[in-house]
């Protein structure tokens, strides 16, 4: 027992070391995004249900970052000011699905295919679901705004809802680029520290204990492995960032890039408080095409970069491997205990 502890906290320090650089550079950057994107942005131009609106949430949603949970009050803050249905669903899809410290994460753990598959199927998932939205009649049970059901520790993304609607004053550029990364590296780490963190483990655990191809032995490589983490993805809170460790763990144990992504694009984007969320703020049959559309479309777009694999003669059960972005010996270290660090200050920010 106390062998296997060690082989799972070693295999969870490689990961970490694996992905701490890019981890830092990801929060730094969204803390530029914070920075940078004007205070009304987003409220002026989500206001109608048309195809432009929509395109438009599911752009800006994608490198915004935010987790499952966070995105919840955002959203809810837009709906009460006037955003479109259609708008409404495909940022909240867009958004925790994908952002600028994900994607910086896929780079790190998986390959440039996926680096470049991911954020575009959560474009074309967000988009397709508020077209699909826009042609389903709205009814709410009350016209109240549901509190947010949150699954995280934090302040569940009610500052960036502020920041959002607050237009009433100008802050000088420095100000800007010092509250951005305030926020990057306080709320935002809080968030998605410790369901990073626990990914990692959760990668550590899965690298020491399935055996080497056991994916491919026991589901194959066809559509089965895809349904298995549609399955495992749609009910569980599992954030972007987090989700990233654990797919990168099973790929090296067979597990084929379509299914990779399926888990990827239905893990963050669903969960049973979202699903909540959604079925009170804009009604039960919405909250229905909203899942519908996320499960058919992940399980399409799986199937599409398998293609994308065959055809680049990749192989599908060993398109990754343990260590392929080595982050230098001397200098990973280094990152994974800034990381932690800066996470337990962000946790516990009265005693670090």
């Amino acid at each position: 027992m106390g062998e296997l502890l060690i082989k799972i906290l070693k295999e969870s320090w490689q990961v970490l070391n694996d992905s701490a650089g890019f981890a830092l550079f990801g929060i730094f950057m969204a803390g530029l995004l914070r920075a940078f994107m004007p205070d009304d942005f987003v409220l002026k131009h989500l206001g109608k249900n048309n195809i432009a609106s929509v395109i438009k949430a599911s752009l800006i949603g994608a490198p915004m970052p935010l987790c499952s949970c966070g995105v919840i009050p955002v959203a809810m803050g837009l709906r009460k000011q006037g955003a479109g249905k259609g708008p409404t669903t495909a940022f909240l899809i867009s958004t925790p699905e994908t952002g600028i410290d994900s994607i910086a994460l896929t780079w790190a753990l998986l390959d440039p295919i996926m680096t470049i598959m991911r954020p575009l199927a959560a474009l074309i998932t967000a988009t397709i679901a508020g077209f699909a939205v826009n042609f389903v009649p709205e009814h709410t049970q009350n016209s109240a705004a549901p509190e947010p059901v949150c699954g995280c520790a934090c302040s569940c993304g009610s500052g960036e809802t502020e920041h959002l609607a607050d237009s009433s004053h100008s802050p000088s550029l420095v100000q800007r680029m010092r509250e951005g990364l305030a926020f990057a590296f306080t709320e935002l780490l809080c968030d998605i520290g410790p369901s990073l963190l626990l990914g990692i483990f959760t990668a550590g655990v899965i690298a020491a204990v399935v055996p080497d191809g056991f994916i491919d032995r026991h589901l194959g490589a066809g559509s089965m492995p895809m349904l298995v983490m549609l399955a495992a993805g749609i009910p569980m809170y599992v954030c972007a960032t987090a989700s990233t460790p654990i797919v990168a763990a099973l790929a090296l144990k067979g597990l084929s890039p379509g299914a990779a992504l399926v888990f990827l694009l239905a893990g963050p984007a669903t969960n049973m408080a979202t699903i909540i969320i959604v079925a009170r703020l804009m009604g039960r049959r919405i909250a229905a095409v909203y899942v519908a559309v996320i499960a058919a479309v992940a399980l399409v777009m799986g199937m599409a970069v398998n293609g994308i694999y065959s055809m680049a003669g990749l192989d599908v059960t060993n398109w990754i491997s343990a260590g392929q972005h080595d982050s230098g010996a001397m200098s990973a270290p280094v990152f994974s205990f800034i990381l932690l660090a800066l996470i337990l200050r962000a946790k516990f920010p009265g005693y670090i």
